[in-house]
């Protein structure tokens, strides 16, 4: 295994990448909408829909027992693989033959049209997602940054030429983005099985037949700990695709078109998301296995530096909105009251992460599906109301306002049982000034008063937040500095964890 890097040198070996797949996305992004109508692009949200709960049962919540016992001492990790990925395999093949014999009615409700192609590509998709799934994660556990990184670019670079190839095919259909999104994942995701392949042996297993110096965990020890995930797991993908759901019952395409756009120029802070969850869950996890005395105060300093860093991301997508959704075309010009709210959603996402952690820790689980549970009710009673209201601009609010309640809910849950003295009133004041500014900005109109809210509330994140803006400037000007003088010490290496965040 490749030498590991920790702190903001570790997190930006997987962030270089996903901003790059970040400049691709704002090529891709405006490719499809201005190929694609309004209601065509509303199905494709539909696919991620129906793919994602198919995923979520096959996978029966291994992944996550795969990520909590990769670092135990003496693990055969390729033992652990094997255990944890051949029952989803066997359950997903299952679901997608229940799949194929229901897919005529199951099309037409989701897509508003059938045909053979269409349910294949769901079945593909969802089998790919499986194995894409686990070796990633292998990828991330082994906290190779740079192998993660590399393959997001490539599959997001093969993403966009297929667009290209399938539009010259379909022209205005969503098969199009079915057939780019699937065939681009199969491909990345062949590339990783055949390096498992290959790499493997120097994966923790043991190299010859005397088993028993190595750990091996029981399949049902496996099980037990991942089933109570996919109750958590279709809680968060309700979570997520209620929208959508009411958006087509209680709305239509054209208006499900527009929140989905929205989504995706949503793309800066959910890969900043993505990034930091593949970053943080194997450092935390390592972190805690270690057993050292300062956890605590690692993950009170992680969590000061994210949330300014969440809010002052937030603050500056509301503040750009109408820039940015100007690439969309005419079409789509309705994004810019949606994605205000939208931007509580990856923030608290990120945060819940770092709070939550010792619910995971101490394997009570079920608190997770207190949390999830919360924010489905918030989701749902939202949903109801203010979609018939409002739209996707109603959506979007509940969006943001289930995300905030799953973070409170998870937050106070995982402090009773891991106590770490998270700063709760900065946090609150920060959440309310947040939610005040999406608010604002989605209902008044005045865009000239939104912006300069905008300006005063950064600076305001600043002074408040100003303990964790000095520190972000001292790591990124020793950081800068082994950039700029690269025939130094690597400064950035670990040489005190509790030094380091």
């Amino acid at each position: 295994m490749k030498e590991k890097r920790s702190g903001l040198g570790g997190f930006l070996s997987y962030f270089y990448g996903n901003f790059i797949v970040l400049l691709l996305g704002f090529i891709q992004t405006p490719l499809v909408t201005r190929i694609m109508s309004t209601d065509e692009y509303g199905r494709t949200g539909m696919f991620e829909a129906a793919v994602s709960c198919i995923y979520i049962f096959a996978v029966l919540g291994l992944d996550q027992a795969y990520i909590r016992y990769y670092y135990k001492a003496g693990i055969n990790r390729r033992s652990l693989m094997l255990k944890c990925l051949l029952p989803p395999l066997i359950l997903v093949s299952v679901l997608v033959l229940i799949y194929y014999f229901m897919s005529t009615s199951a099309n037409m409700w989701l897509f508003g049209r059938t045909g053979r192609d269409i349910t294949f590509l769901v079945a593909g998709y969802t089998i790919v997602s499986v194995f894409e799934r686990f070796l990633f994660l292998d990828v991330r556990m082994q906290q190779n940054g740079r192998l993660y990184s590399n393959i997001n670019i490539a599959q997001k670079i093969i993403n966009i030429v297929l667009i290209l190839v399938f539009f010259n095919v379909f022209g205005n259909d969503f098969r199009v983005v079915l057939y780019s999104i699937t065939l681009s994942w199969a491909s990345t995701t062949l590339f990783l099985a055949l390096r498992y392949v290959f790499m493997s042996k120097d994966d923790g297993a043991p190299l010859d037949p005397v088993l028993d110096k190595q750990k091996e965990i029981p399949e049902r020890e496996l099980i037990t700990y991942g089933l109570p995930f996919i109750l958590i797991l279709l809680m968060e993908w309700l979570l997520s695709s209620c929208d959508k759901i009411a958006l087509k019952s209680l709305a239509d395409y054209h208006e499900l078109g527009i929140y989905n756009a929205a989504m995706k120029i949503m793309v800066l802070l959910l890969t900043f998301k993505n990034t930091f969850l593949a970053y943080w869950s194997p450092v935390a996890m390592e972190k805690y296995e270690s057993g050292s005395k300062d956890a605590p105060e690692f993950f009170r300093k992680a969590f000061d530096m994210m949330r300014f860093l969440c809010m002052l991301a937030a603050a500056g997508m509301i503040l750009f909105r109408n820039v940015i959704v100007l690439i969309l075309g005419k079409n789509y010009r309705g994004a810019d009251r949606i994605i205000p709210f939208l931007t509580l959603m990856p923030i608290f996402a990120i945060m819940f992460e770092i709070t939550v952690q010792g619910v995971r820790f101490k394997k009570k689980n079920l608190f997770l599906n207190i949390a999830s549970l919360a924010a489905i009710i918030v989701n749902i009673c939202g949903n109801f109301l203010l979609v018939p209201l409002f739209g996707g601009t109603g959506a979007a609010l509940t969006t943001g306002m289930s995300y905030l309640m799953y973070f409170i809910v998870g937050s106070v849950f995982s402090e009773r049982f891991y106590p770490v003295g998270y700063d709760r009133m900065r946090t609150l004041i920060d959440a309310l000034l947040i939610t005040f500014y999406a608010a604002f900005a989605s209902f008044s109109g005045m865009q000239v008063f939104t912006a300069l809210i905008g300006v005063v509330l950064i600076a305001l994140f600043m002074l408040i937040e100003r303990d964790s803006l000095i520190k972000a400037m001292e790591v990124l000007k020793e950081y800068g500095g082994k950039i700029l003088h690269p025939d130094q010490d690597d400064t950035l290496q670990v040489k005190n964890d509790d030094k380091e965040v």
